[in-house]
């Protein structure tokens, strides 16, 4: 797990508490590979009072979003990377795909945290600064597709956006699931993983560059703000307060701007 715990190193201070706890928190959770982490256990390693972790962290839930944030920054970071030795658009995605399986596969408790559902919550969903650092790996998955990873560029407007997030959804949804399948080791052997990887999303591709699926109306991916969440209507879609999440629905018409924002300040207020 080292690739994530370097993401958060440099010199600790006082003044850096918050930094200094999350990398001790992610190094727990690479040695026990368990979520059950003691906030004053995370006080002595760090070299700390034991309420000191409290004036970051309210509870055990806000630290472990803290460390699923930091879990998609360095696979963002990851992937970001692997773009770099690539100018072929569908290089760039086997390889942003083939960082993401290793991601995981290499950082099981860490995925299961971001992609699992510990930190769902009925009332509130997935927490805001977990839901802002996925969306950025979203973002980056969607502008390659765009770019043209798929064996043609697919501009983005509002009449693409069903497929781009179509597109998006089916190479999530494999390397979702063959990075758990590697990681519980129901598919193996593990030095075959990187061979095995590359076949699927080779194939996975293929299929993909001669048809794209496109989301049928009134379907979302990405993390939730919750279960009966206020929406606004935007270009024919609905948009959900959580970020890089998107119901479809052509039936619906664009509201102002300023009814938007006042609906969404109305609700905020209550």
């Amino acid at each position: 797990m080292a690739n994530i715990v370097d993401v958060q190193e440099r010199p600790y201070h006082h003044g850096d508490l918050r930094r200094a706890i999350v990398k001790v928190a992610l190094e727990i959770l690479s040695e026990t590979q368990s979520l059950e982490i003691s906030l004053r256990e995370l006080a002595r390693r760090a070299g700390v009072s034991h309420n000191a972790p409290y004036k970051h962290f309210a509870d055990k839930r806000e630290l472990l979003a803290a460390l699923s944030t930091a879990g998609f920054e360095a696979l963002t970071e990851r992937m970001s990377n692997e773009l770099a030795g690539h100018r072929n658009a569908r290089a760039r995605l086997f390889a942003m795909l083939r960082a993401y399986i290793h991601h995981g596969v290499e950082n099981p408790a860490l995925y299961r945290l971001m992609f699992g559902g510990y930190l769902s919550s009925p009332d509130d969903g997935r927490p805001a600064i977990e839901r802002a650092a996925a969306e950025k790996t979203k973002a980056l998955l969607a502008g390659v597709i765009v770019d043209g990873a798929l064996g043609r560029a697919i501009p983005n407007t509002a009449r693409n956006e069903r497929r781009i997030t179509g597109a998006i959804l089916a190479c999530w949804s494999l390397v979702h699931g063959l990075t758990m399948l590697l990681a519980d080791g129901l598919v193996g052997p593990r030095k075959k993983s990187d061979e095995l990887g590359d076949s699927v999303v080779q194939g996975l591709l293929d299929g993909l560059a001669t048809k794209l699926l496109s989301l049928p109306p009134g379907t979302w991916i990405g993390p939730q703000v919750g279960y009966g969440a206020f929406h606004s209507v935007v270009y024919g879609q609905i948009e959900s307060r959580a970020e890089g999440t998107i119901q479809y629905d052509p039936r619906l018409r664009r509201q102002s701007s300023s009814k938007r924002k006042g609906a969404y300040r109305s609700r905020h207020r209550q």
